[in-house]
């Protein structure tokens, strides 16, 4: 049976853990070859050995989406390793979150250069790969759509108190792909977002009463999780009555880089169970 994805070359920030992981995994039983990035190398380097063992190929390329060096190297490691440049997913991201009047610079800043700079400064360093590429199969007669994802939120489409700085990278992911899709189009290039509701993932399924429910980035000490009332509110304010998977997270990007979304750009795809005022 063919696969849909068969030699794509998929590139995929965050990707160690969490959705990125799990659709890392799915791009890589579909037959892409993945570019698995992750802040900490452990979980980068066990995403690589479970593609390597389902027979599929990939390559790390850890460290911070945030450094200066980071966007030309990880499109690099994509066009040296496997030779193309297919499917860009910029995935990577954490909350950092304070009401405004608590929120300093560093807190501000840190999460617009993760969530907005990095994938701006991603996409930069892709452009003259994806024209290149782009001339190269017309000079062959060959038309191949390449697909770009952001990952938004809730919190970027309706606000959440707490999360100005988050809610703003947000939005602002939208704005990106709906104007790098009429950028690129004229590449074949689709590009759309993902905007997720309550997943549970790691930095949500920690319980953010206890002082332990921590992560560290970059020297940080980040407060993750969620309190457990709002899983109970979720029960009700939410049509299917959950929070959703990371695989089912993961499912709503995949519909955007396979053939059957070719004709579909510049739009947001929201995975939140319904939940329209989460």
């Amino acid at each position: 049976m063919e696969k849909k994805l068969e030699g794509k070359v998929a590139l995929i920030t965050g990707s160690g853990r969490g959705i990125g992981r799990e659709l890392a995994l799915m791009l890589a039983k579909d037959g892409a070859h993945i570019v698995v990035n992750d802040l900490d190398a452990d979980p980068a380097n066990q995403t690589v050995k479970d593609i390597t063992a389902m027979g599929s190929k990939a390559v790390a390329c850890n460290g911070s989406v945030t450094e200066d060096e980071f966007p030309e190297r990880f499109i690099n490691t994509a066009l040296d390793t496997f030779g193309g440049l297919d499917i860009i997913v910029n995935n990577a991201g954490y909350t950092w979150d304070n009401v405004i009047q608590k929120m300093d610079d560093k807190q501000w800043q840190a999460i617009l250069d993760c969530h907005i700079t990095a994938p701006f400064r991603i996409l930069r360093a892709a452009q003259p790969h994806i024209k290149r590429l782009f001339l190269e199969d017309k000079e062959k007669g060959i038309t191949n759509y390449r697909k770009v994802v952001n990952i938004s939120s809730t919190s970027g489409m309706n606000g959440n108190a707490g999360q100005v700085n988050y809610s703003t990278a947000k939005a602002g992911v939208v704005g990106m792909a709906k104007t790098m899709a009429k950028e690129w189009g004229r590449y074949n290039v689709n590009v759309n977002a993902v905007g997720f509701g309550l997943i549970k993932t790691r930095l949500t399924d920690a319980d953010a009463e206890k002082e332990e429910s921590t992560i560290d980035i970059e020297g940080n000490k980040i407060k993750v999780g969620v309190n457990s009332a709002v899983f109970q509110y979720a029960k009700t304010m939410i049509p299917l009555g959950r929070p959703g998977t990371p695989q089912e997270a993961a499912g709503a990007i995949y519909m955007f880089c396979i053939p059957e979304s070719n004709y579909v750009t510049g739009q947001i795809l929201m995975c939140h169970g319904g939940g329209f005022g989460l």
